[in-house]
């Protein structure tokens, strides 16, 4: 995908303690810029994740992460991780992330986030809250149903 089909992006500039021994970006990393930039979405939004959990007693697990890397990510690379709601399940969430050079279209890495809303008593899966849909729906311009 290109930059322009996604409507949020975070910024990072590449610190020395998330490279490896090859002065690459070490893979873990990945997820933890995905991870963030999600959360930074979240926060755009305008919905308090928080209060989500302590008003309904359900939180998100992430059940599933997939990362293709395209091109290695070095030392102080600026970067921009881009998020966008890719579909709303009955009970989950899942997100298209991309890695880009900040201001590029270069592609460093691409990936997959899905997020299951779990009751934290029973540990079963819950509905995604009704009031988040429109949010994400509104926010990426689409229904995302499905």
């Amino acid at each position: 995908m290109a930059r322009a089909e996604f409507n949020f992006c975070f910024p990072f500039r590449v610190r020395y303690s998330e490279i490896d021994g090859q002065k690459v970006v070490f893979n873990a990393h990945y997820l933890t810029y995905f991870d963030t930039a999600i959360t930074e979405y979240f926060r755009e939004l305008g919905y308090d994740y928080m209060a989500q959990v302590e008003r309904t007693g359900t939180d998100f697990h992430t059940v599933r992460t997939l990362v293709d890397y395209k091109r290695p990510i070095l030392f102080d690379d600026e970067i921009e991780v881009h998020v966008r709601t890719a579909r709303i399940g009955r009970s989950s969430i899942g997100f298209a992330v991309e890695i880009h050079p900040q201001g590029k279209d270069d592609l460093y890495a691409s990936g997959e986030v899905v997020w299951v809303n779990t009751d934290q008593t029973s540990h079963k899966s819950a509905p995604v809250p009704e009031e988040l849909v429109p949010l994400l729906e509104g926010f990426e311009k689409k229904g995302l149903r499905g």
